[in-house]
């Protein structure tokens, strides 16, 4: 897990949880499974979850049918848009008021 290394990591920081009677229950007997502690347990949990949420944020999957689309809209040639093209031939806000 990329959250978690060989060396303990220096715990300065505290996080405060509340929990229902089965879910503490629940936590307790999966850290004891593990033989790890109920921090530890909770810790690594709540950090690979976080990471599978970032990724999601970060990478996609795609269908071969849909990559190919992707990858066919990447080569295509870029096409020229006159409106672009006038918007950034025309000096911006900040340029004018520098020249002042």
């Amino acid at each position: 897990m990329a959250a978690m290394n060989s060396r303990k990591p220096i715990r300065t920081r505290r996080l405060n949880i509340r929990a229902s009677e089965r879910q503490e229950k629940l936590i307790r007997t999966g850290a004891g499974a593990r033989g790890v502690s109920v921090t530890d347990f909770i810790l690594e949990s709540a950090c690979l979850q976080a990471e599978h949420v970032l990724a999601d944020k970060r990478d996609f999957v795609a269908s071969p049918k849909q990559w190919q689309a992707f990858v066919e809209a990447l080569e295509r040639p870029a096409r020229v848009k006159r409106g672009l093209v006038r918007l950034f031939s025309n000096s911006s806000l900040f340029e004018r008021d520098s020249r002042k």
